[in-house]
């Protein structure tokens, strides 16, 4: 699956401004990694935030956004923003930053593996 690389360009553009990280490809997208912890994507048109299961129900009763699902399965800790809900960069902002503050809860992993 291809995925929107005008999306995945103002994300970067995001994260530079805010912490190191590095971008991969993976799960038919383009993943973003903090500390080695996935923190956000964009995979199709959808921007995936990674939120936590916690927070997850809060993110889903939002405007443009979905459960993730991947093979067949929904992980509890992701969501999808449909495109017109990181159209304005303050919301793109927010949802970053979502994701951003649930990574910096978890432990940083070995950046060698």
């Amino acid at each position: 699956m291809a995925y929107n690389e005008q999306l995945s360009r103002r994300v970067c553009e995001l994260l530079q401004e805010r912490t190191p990280f590095v971008a991969k490809k993976m799960m038919g997208g383009l993943v973003f990694m903090v500390d080695g912890n996935m923190c956000c994507g964009v995979t199709g048109n959808a921007l995936m935030v990674r939120v936590g299961q916690a927070a997850r129900a809060d993110a889903l009763a939002r405007l443009h956004t979905r459960p993730m699902e991947f093979g067949g399965r929904s992980p509890k800790g992701f969501i999808l923003v449909d495109p017109d809900g990181c159209s304005t960069k303050a919301a793109l902002v927010s949802w970053v930053e979502r994701g951003l503050e649930f990574t910096a809860t978890l432990p940083p992993k070995d950046k060698a593996v």
